[in-house]
């Protein structure tokens, strides 16, 4: 059939199917291109030769011929074959931002308890970040090892994965897995900053929580079946919660998409897994963590915005963006092209590599993305269009044009906080309303949950990699300032192990509810594009999140019935679960996707077309012990929709106690591409339960579907 690759991980259980000759190339005799394939076989587990049990995710890598895939594919038992793909890494103020300032209250206690498992890029071990003074030895549930890697009592737990070859390091050599691991858990760092730029102290937002490092990416590029290997060994080895800040450029079906098979396995086994929404601009349906047991996350600005200034000779000022340590560069000759000693006009995107190589003392970059200050090789700034004319009308008209390009400065952000420019946005790219159709991604609610801060923070660094990412760049820093989608995901993951460390029983799915009921509503005048669909829930608010009042739960079974209703077969749902209880329910009493009892809703409506939605929930009391009385009230429906809850009131009588209402949505969207917000909010007096609700009639371009 082909040639196996490698099972997913040591401890997952490996299956060969011989279905012909096995070939060691990646042509077959009959000249078919093969590929590699994952062969994914749902779930299985039985006692390890460790007396450990594994809960693995079952299935191999192989290399195929698009004939041999097919064969496989109808055979019993595979729920699924599709290509490895390659996924990228989806790359301080912002805690305080976020209303965690360093003395917030704190479990101390069992905030050491809580681990966190972070697949990325490794670790950089020897940051002050990572420090273990004053800590305890690792909680004795711990099950991981420290392979090719030095541990202490913060990070306790270190392997790397790459096709299968042995001896690999964990250690960072990008710097992306060291800054998302402190963005979590670092410990407090007094005096750091990026050669004065940021200056401060650095943290994360749980100090005290132990890191167990998973290292899947390498030169910025991860492969699916070193995902899953990961996602296997950090179950077994007993994470709390998983660090998933990578992405592709879309979503794929569920059963074919790495991350929701192993944040599905990770939610069984009582882990919540954060992941970044993407890195694919403000264009509709590209958020690419799209499966409602997984946290997907948006990226958003800090009060804290970094900015870079050129004074063209004639003292006209042109602001721009980026991270520039370098000296002050005098009026040097601006110049397109350039022969060297020249500021260089780059009206396209550039890294600064092209300007470095032609020898420029600077450059100026057209850029679509003016919210994020980059690290360039070289003195840079990033500016818009219209100011790029402006410098073009000046130096056309101006002998000896010169510009002087000034060094970074922090300044205040007033409008903040508002969505990133990269941040991939909803709606549900393969199933914008509720889906009909078989293996294809579970629908999410609303995409992303929520925002978190991802522009230009301050985090550690590795030693082996220039701050600018350019190898002909000689700077070097212990902590480094990057954007990104994947620098928002550690902020909902520290503020997950956050809420964790203070009610360790609760369900990833309580977890979630209480960061997306507690989130700071954003202003859509300031993000245009979609409201909800654009930054979720709101801005993530730790401190109310510890305490949210009620909570949404669901459990493994809710998920069953919800690709029930999606169309997934039991026979599917067995091989996925494990479970022979995993049936179906025949015709009508499969319920709606709608049903699942998650702490947003949605709706995609057609234009000009009456609709009526029902959304059945329930809520559990996590607040007052005693008796409460909760309230709803509906914000912002408009004159386009209706929305009523049913009841309006909800009396508890004991903590833990669950009581269910209907929330029912109707009207009518006159035009395509629309959308119309509302919510539900639940409160006692004290606490506020918000549950967004959107309705839209946003469609994807074809363009940006996926192919058949």
């Amino acid at each position: 059939m082909g040639t196996v690759l490698r099972g997913l991980a040591v401890s997952l259980l490996l299956a060969v199917f011989l279905l012909g000759t096995l070939y060691a190339s990646g042509v077959s005799s009959d000249g078919d291109e093969k590929q590699v394939y994952i062969v994914y076989m749902g779930h299985q587990h039985e006692p390890s030769a460790l007396d450990r049990i594994v809960y693995s995710i079952n299935g191999f890598a192989a290399r195929l011929t698009e004939q041999e895939r097919q064969k496989l594919s109808t055979m019993e038992g595979v729920v699924s074959v599709f290509p490895s793909r390659t996924y990228q890494l989806q790359t301080t103020r912002s805690w305080d931002f976020l209303g965690l300032p360093r003395n917030a209250r704190r479990s101390l206690p069992t905030e050491g308890e809580v681990i966190v498992g972070m697949l990325d890029t490794g670790v950089w071990p020897d940051s002050p970040s990572f420090s273990d003074d004053g800590l305890g030895p690792p909680p004795g549930r711990w099950k991981g090892a420290c392979h090719n890697f030095t541990c202490n009592n913060k990070i306790i737990g270190a392997r790397a994965y790459q096709q299968g070859r042995a001896g690999l390091s964990p250690v960072d050599t990008a710097g992306h897995g060291s800054h998302t691991a402190s963005t979590v858990a670092g410990r407090v760092v007094e005096g750091v900053g990026l050669a004065g730029v940021a200056a401060g102290s650095a943290r994360g937002g749980v100090p005290g929580a132990r890191l167990a490092i998973y290292k899947i990416c390498w030169d910025d590029f991860c492969a699916s079946e070193d995902m899953l290997a990961a996602f296997d060994d950090a179950i077994a080895d007993g994470v709390d919660l998983i660090s998933f800040s990578i992405g592709g450029k879309l979503p794929v079906p569920y059963f074919e998409d790495a991350a929701a098979i192993g944040s599905f396995h990770a939610m069984r086994r009582g882990v919540l897994t954060s992941a970044s929404a993407g890195n694919s601009a403000l264009t509709g349906g590209r958020v690419c963590k799209v499966a409602p047991w997984m946290l997907s996350v948006a990226a958003s600005s800090t009060d804290r915005r970094l900015v870079a200034k050129l004074v063209l000779g004639n003292g006209k000022t042109i602001v721009g963006a980026s991270v520039n340590i370098f000296p002050k560069l005098e009026k040097a000759p601006l110049a397109l092209p350039v022969n060297g000693g020249k500021i260089l006009l780059c009206p396209g995107g550039s890294n600064g590599t092209g300007p470095l190589q032609a020898r420029a003392a600077g450059t100026v970059i057209v850029n679509d993305e003016p919210d994020i200050a980059f690290v360039f090789p070289l003195p840079a700034l990033t500016i818009a269009q219209d100011q790029f004319t402006e410098i073009l009308a000046y130096v056309n008209r101006t002998r000896n044009p010169v510009g002087s390009i000034h060094s970074t400065k922090a300044t205040f952000d007033s409008e903040a906080p508002t969505v990133a420019s990269f941040s991939s946005t909803g709606p549900n790219l393969i199933s914008p309303g509720i889906l009909k159709a078989m293996n294809v991604c579970p629908l999410k609610p609303l995409q992303p949950d929520l925002a978190a801060p991802g522009i230009d923070i301050l985090a550690a660094w590795t030693p082996l990699t220039p701050v600018s990412g350019n190898h002909k760049d000689n700077r070097f820093a212990a902590y480094n300032i990057i954007s990104g989608t994947s620098i928002a995901c550690p902020h909902a993951t520290g503020a997950a192990a956050y809420v964790k460390s203070f009610h360790p029983d609760w369900s990833p799915a309580m977890i979630m509810s209480a960061l997306i009921t507690t989130a700071t509503p954003m202003d859509p005048a300031r993000n245009p594009g979609g409201g909800e669909l654009v930054y979720g829930a709101g801005q993530l608010n730790p401190a109310r999140a510890r305490d949210p009042g009620l909570v949404y739960d669901a459990r493994e079974d809710d998920y069953v019935r919800m690709l029930c209703a999606e169309g997934y077969n039991s026979t599917q749902l067995r091989a996925v679960t494990g479970a022979n209880a995993a049936a179906c329910p025949a015709g009508d009493e499969r319920g709606a996707a709608a049903d699942l009892n998650y702490p947003t809703m949605a709706h995609h409506a057609a234009p000009g077309k009456n609709f009526t939605v029902r959304f059945p929930r329930a809520v559990t009391n996590v607040g007052a012990p005693g008796r409460s009385v909760y309230t709803a009230r509906i914000v912002g429906s408009g004159p386009l929709i209706r929305v009523a809850v049913a009841p309006r009131r909800l009396a508890f009588s004991r903590l833990l106690q669950k009581l269910s209402f209907t929330v029912t949505v109707s009207g009518a969207l006159p035009v395509g591409n629309e959308f119309v917000s509302a919510a539900v909010v639940w409160s006692d007096g004290v606490r506020q339960v918000r549950s967004p609700i959107i309705v839209h009639t946003v469609d994807v371009p074809k363009s940006n579907t996926l192919p058949d």
